[in-house]
């Protein structure tokens, strides 16, 4: 297991190579802790992302609807493997800043052919993810200087619906 100090080289590191704001992976949480990883997803804003057991939820909450989370992050803590991608349980990772500086909360983005909003929700990881990536990492990324880049991720709501694919740009704006 890799310590606080160990984490935060890499990121600083991570940070040095700008992000090419495309999608990464992509996640379906079938339950019970398993994961598919499609090459392709659709969105929907009554649906969520179709075929994740967000809808299957007793009150599925529409701030949460879709997750996201920085390949970077997922990198500096799990390893950069490709099939570490998943092990966070984020819907969507993406090479993108998401912080709050540049998505604050009320943020549209372009995923493939759907669109969704950034919500203030926090995402700060749970029992969960402290399970699959340890103590150390929960508490780096939830450590106070590093709140504001959101490295656990972000939620947001699903506007309109859509396709969403590996290697997909992400943009900003609403255009339909």
């Amino acid at each position: 297991m890799s310590t606080f100090d160990e984490f935060e080289a890499r990121w600083l590191a991570a940070v040095a190579q700008p992000p090419s704001g495309r999608i990464a992976a992509l996640v379906l949480r079938l339950g019970d802790g398993a994961r598919a990883t499609p090459a392709r997803i659709e969105l929907s804003p009554d649906h969520g992302v179709l075929g994740d057991r967000w809808a299957r939820g007793a009150d599925p909450d529409p701030e949460s609807q879709i997750s996201l989370m920085d390949r970077r992050v997922i990198e500096v803590i799990a390893g950069e493997a490709a099939d570490r991608l998943p092990v966070p349980g984020d819907n969507v990772i993406v090479e993108m800043d998401l912080g709050e500086a540049a998505l604050p909360a009320g943020t549209r983005l372009r995923l493939g052919s759907a669109v969704i909003e950034i919500t203030a929700k926090l995402h700060a990881g749970c029992s969960k993810f402290r399970g699959r990536m340890g103590d150390e990492a929960l508490r780096w990324i939830n450590a106070a200087p590093h709140r504001s880049r959101r490295l656990r991720g972000v939620f947001a709501r699903i506007v309109s619906a859509g396709s969403v694919s590996i290697g997909d740009s992400v943009s900003r704006g609403d255009a339909r």
